[in-house]
């Protein structure tokens, strides 16, 4: 039986689910929180310890301005609301992306999540923000150079945004749509994918633990036989 030590997620169907039911994308967004938090709680009970979260792409500022300032805040107002609860459940915060192009009150708030649940333990998120995996690709190559080291695999996997951090495990895509969108292209060349119909805020526990359930009876060869 497989263990599950690090399951990353496309969170991809809030704005078709905010169009179907209010009429209004973001309202697809702010459902999608209630989904998130559905599968913490599921990965703390499964003791999985790394989850990371697809929150806001490189690409995604091609979306309307309205949109991308409501995302921001309401990321802005979850990291508020729930810091407490997020320190009691033992759950560790850690931001990936180009971090220094979002506006700066989220910034401050991203860096004070940072430092308040460092030491947290239990599970650690990872919340991909501004995130492109081409650019962090070239971001790790220039840092090599700059440092005048030899060019290879664990010289890349120490200078992505992934150091310390193990492969995931497995990948889920929600929404019906079946491609990576520019996600972790290096780290999931092992990885499991699932890819899911249902549209973010209508995934839940037992969709999840079906997907765990499936994942811990695939023969993993890793390029073996």
């Amino acid at each position: 039986m497989n263990p599950v030590n690090h399951v990353a997620i496309i969170m991809d169907g809030n704005g078709r689910w905010g169009i179907k039911h209010k009429r209004s994308r973001n309202a697809g967004h702010k459902a999608g929180l209630n989904t998130v938090e559905r599968v913490i709680n599921q990965c703390i009970i499964q003791k999985i310890k790394f989850l990371t979260l697809y929150t806001f792409s490189t690409e995604n500022w091609k979306r309307p301005k309205n949109e991308i300032n409501f995302l921001f805040k309401i990321l802005e107002n979850f990291l508020k609301k729930n810091i407490n609860k997020l320190i009691e459940k033992n759950i560790k915060l850690k931001f990936m992306g180009e971090l220094k192009k979002l506006p700066i009150k989220l910034q401050k708030s991203i860096k004070l999540s940072e430092k308040i649940t460092k030491k947290n333990k239990s599970l650690q998120i990872n919340i991909a923000l501004n995130y492109g995996s081409k650019i962090e690709l070239i971001n790790s190559i220039s840092r090599i150079k700059k440092k005048k080291i030899k060019l290879n695999e664990k010289n890349i996997d120490n200078n992505l945004y992934t150091k310390n951090l193990p492969d995931p495990d497995l990948l889920i895509r929600t929404g019906g749509t079946q491609r990576l969108s520019n996600f972790l292209l290096w780290q999931l060349s092992y990885t499991e994918i699932f890819f899911e119909k249902k549209l973010w805020p209508d995934f839940n526990e037992n969709d999840f633990k079906k997907i765990l359930k499936n994942f811990k009876s695939i023969k993993r060869n890793f390029g073996s036989i």
